[in-house]
């Protein structure tokens, strides 16, 4: 019908008869600077400012008092009179208002004003009665009822976060009810101040309304910041269908027993042939293939790689998807462990239909300056499948790993003879020739005499692999120790093959030499003292931000002051400050990429001490597993969460459990709460502990029966109590000697058994007392099988002792009470 062009930001309005016009309403709309339009139909009327105005707040119109109702920016509920709005001066004219006469137009006076205390959500102005008519407000923690004058008629403080609400007539005569949801996904409703039900909605909604459908009355309709509108209806319609009577006639128990033994066959079949999977999945719906190409390629596709080597390698991974069936949404993930990286690590697809393909070609290389303690990738497709009952289809995934050449990683060198470290490794079979199982490193040319080899890594150190030509033993060194773990797994790994190949399956390997923990520990001291550089970046960082801010402030202040100040240094203590937060940042920055390549280094000699005691102490695959948990539990480090106090947590809970030498080790309690330690010390003993007890024949068992057995052994075996020694020892009954004992007994300082053995005394004791006392079977049944109980514990802990106080006054309280029943 008609349209304005808005000359400034609008942000909300409100319509009425303005002025107490007739028959139509006028429109005021509130701009963001504080002005208010006002619009007659197809005619701009006036503007008006707001007087203190500095955020727009929500906007109403009471036609009972012809007056627009706001809240300020400065937590007031005002009232403006349209009357006052209409005689005041002109916004467009108020910047010549001081040269103009005070006839020309009267100053925005307020009509009232309430201090509500927090900003407001939303006003609703209602008259449901000609006489009363009521201000709703909804603020932040509380909501307001105002009369037209501004007086509080009633308030409700609010334990919630409200969204949007709404006042609709009451039954009751006199009262309101108001619908309030709150950011809790509660939509709650109010009669004046009394909750009168509280139901869950499925989503926030930023707008409620009440509606009166053809055939519904009462729908509350609600929108949600996501555009979902959902209709809804307080309570239920009554039910007006009644069921008709059962016809009663006899049970044939014959028909019943013959149909329950037909529906118990068919559940024996189906328990019978039912897998954990179903049917079709047997053969994946989709299934990922990863093939490596054996070759490196001629040129390479490295991008942005931080090596400092001449030419960074890369090698070229084809992946193909295969689909059975239809897959909906299939999206690929290409993941290689840093400082590996892949030109392209996220890909997706159109629907796979039937009998249908994929494949996409990505390439893998070095990108950060370390070398890598995995060559191993893996490859993950999710994709949905549609069924009968889920249309929009069921999310499956589909993964596979492939493994990466070494050549990736080093390049092939003379060897060399002198080395810091050196490992052996035994075998059971006559060494191979290098250029059997090392054909991409060796020369044909030399034939079968290349007992040695070397392997330069593109982070610039070398490493030596030797064949020893009189035993059967192969020796790897380097001068630095991470950097033997990829050969030696590459070099074991290659035996294996080629003893698989040969049909041999009794091929062993071996390490009888000594764990190198102390160029371990070095390691790991190395990567502490990074993180503990980066606590002190971190800290110094917000020390200097904090000053900055301060500096910032004061230069401030000197600048909006109206008459000038001298500076005094400010500026240039400011730039001083700022300097030293640019270098501290890029001394945090270098620091973390130091402490990246030194978790790395921690990696791979972690990863090779954990195949040295596999190979040291025979370990089976399950045990070989709990390892790699124990001493490899993060995939990533974090301050937040780092590598020693992990592995810390961890082999304390492997010494007090299935390498505990006594039950008093076992009742030990770590902490919950896991917190950076001051130093390494404990981590690197309790390390050096774990490596002896397994070398004292302890094994590595997640069994809690297990563990107490292992226990015994390697304490060299505990005596068990005779039974005849409880009986040896009487007591009178009934005598207090008997609670006294238990009393200095439990501050002795004595043996888990010896004060095992002391306990079940006491108990031995409680039964004769009874049996005394008593002698009825309910008694001796009940402390008989408390005894048994408390039997089955191996030690004296601040439990029992507990326990066996509280049943000492159960005791003295029932011999007191002797003519009682046992009731």
């Amino acid at each position: 019908m008609y349209e304005h062009n808005l000359q400034r930001t609008a942000c909300n309005m409100t319509y009425g008869p303005f002025g107490g016009v007739k028959g139509r309403d006028l429109i005021c709309i509130q701009s963001m600077d504080g002005m208010l339009m006002l619009f007659e139909q197809e005619s701009y009327a006036f503007g008006r400012f707001l007087p203190g105005f500095l955020l727009p707040g929500p906007l109403a119109y009471s036609s009972r008092t012809d007056s627009f109702i706001t809240v300020s920016s400065c937590q007031q509920v005002e009232s403006y009179k349209y009357q006052v709005l209409a005689f005041a001066t002109d916004a467009d004219e108020r910047q010549d208002t001081e040269q103009r006469k005070l006839s020309s137009g009267k100053r925005l006076v307020v009509d009232w004003v309430l201090n509500i205390g927090e900003q407001a959500r939303d006003i609703c102005v209602v008259s449901f009665n000609q006489g009363v008519s009521s201000v709703f407000v909804l603020g932040e923690r509380n909501f307001f009822c105002l009369k037209d004058n501004g007086q509080i008629r009633f308030m409700k403080k609010l334990d919630y976060s409200p969204s949007c609400f709404i006042p609709y007539c009451s039954v009751q005569e006199g009262t309101i009810n108001t619908l309030i949801a709150n950011h809790s996904k509660m939509l709650n409703v109010y009669q004046d101040v009394t909750l009168k039900w509280a139901t869950q909605l499925p989503c926030i909604p930023v707008s409620v309304k009440v509606a009166n459908f053809q055939d519904l009355k009462g729908v509350i309709v609600t929108l949600s910041d996501d555009g979902h509108l959902q209709c809804s209806y307080l309570g239920t319609d009554p039910s007006l269908f009644q069921a008709p009577k059962v016809d009663s006639r006899e049970i044939n128990y014959e028909e019943m027993n013959a149909e329950m033994k037909e529906l118990q066959k068919i559940i024996r079949e189906a328990t019978k042939t039912q897998d954990i999977l179903p049917e079709s999945e047997k053969q994946r719906d989709v299934t990922v293939t990863a093939e490596v190409s054996p070759d490196l390629d001629e040129e390479s596709q490295a991008i942005d790689s931080e090596v400092k080597a001449g030419t960074v390698p890369s090698v070229t991974v084809k992946i193909t998807i295969q689909s059975r069936v239809t897959a909906q949404k299939p999206n690929m993930a290409v993941c290689v462990q840093a400082p590996l990286a892949v030109t392209c690590d996220q890909f997706v697809f159109d629907d796979l239909e039937p009998d249908s393909s994929e494949t996409v070609v990505v390439s893998v290389f070095l990108k950060e300056n370390c070398s890598p303690s995995e060559l191993e990738g893996t490859c993950m497709v999710s994709y949905n499948i549609s069924t009968e009952l889920n249309p929009e289809g069921i999310p499956r995934v589909s993964q596979c790993n492939f493994s990466l050449p070494l050549k990736l990683v080093c390049f092939p060198v003379q060897p060399s003879k002198s080395a810091n470290h050196k490992l052996t490794i035994d075998t059971n079979k006559p060494p191979i020739s290098f250029v059997t199982i090392f054909p991409d490193f060796v020369d044909p040319s030399e034939g079968d005499q290349a007992n040695a080899l070397g392997f330069q890594f593109l982070t610039g150190s070398k490493t030596t692999l030797l064949a020893s030509k009189t035993s059967q033993r192969y020796r790897i060194q380097s001068d630095q120790l991470e950097d033997l773990w990829l050969v030696t797994k590459e070099l074991i790994h290659r035996l294996e093959e080629h003893f698989k190949n040969q049909n041999c399956k009794d091929f062993a390997c071996t390490f009888s030499g000594s764990i190198p923990l102390q160029e371990y520990f070095e390691l790991i001291d190395q990567h502490f003292e990074l993180r503990l550089n980066a606590e002190k970046y971190q800290e110094l960082l917000s020390e200097r931000a904090v000053q900055f801010r301060a500096i910032e402030r004061r230069l401030l202040t000197r600048f909006k002051d109206k008459t000038p100040a001298p500076l005094q240094h400010l500026d240039t203590l400011l730039e001083g400050t700022f300097r030293e937060v640019i270098a501290l940042a890029d001394a945090a920055e270098e620091n973390q990429v130091n402490m990246f390549q030194a978790f790395a280094k921690l990696k791979s000699a972690t990863h090779l001490v954990i195949m040295l005691i596999s190979l040291w102490q025979k370990l089976s695959t399950d045990q070989t597993a709990i390892l790699e948990a124990t001493l490899l539990p993060l995939a990533e480090d974090t301050q937040e969460l780092g590598w020693e106090e992990t592995v810390d947590a961890a082999v304390s809970y492997l010494l007090r459990t299935c390498l505990s030498k006594s039950s008093k080790e076992q009742a030990l309690t770590l902490s919950s709460q896991l917190s950076m330690p001051k130093d390494t010390s404990r981590l690197k003993k309790n390390i050096t502990l774990f490596c002896d007890r397994l070398a004292k024949g302890g094994r590595l068992s997640l069994s809690t029966d297990s563990a107490t057995h292992q226990a015994a052994v390697m304490s060299g075996g505990c005596a068990t109590i005779p039974e005849s020694d409880l009986e040896e020892r009487t007591v009178v009954p009934g005598s207090t000697a008997m609670f006294a004992s238990h009393e200095q007994t439990a501050k002795q300082k004595s043996k888990p058994g010896k004060k095992r053995k002391i306990m079940l005394f006491h108990f031995e004791v409680y039964r004769s007392s009874f049996q005394n006392a008593c002698g009825h079977m309910k008694q001796m049944a009940f402390i008989s099988a408390f005894i048994g109980i408390i039997s089955s514990f191996s030690c004296y802990n601040s439990t029992m002792c507990r326990i066996l106080r509280l049943f000492s006054l159960f005791c003295q309280e029932w011999l007191n009470c002797k003519d009682q029943s046992w009731n």
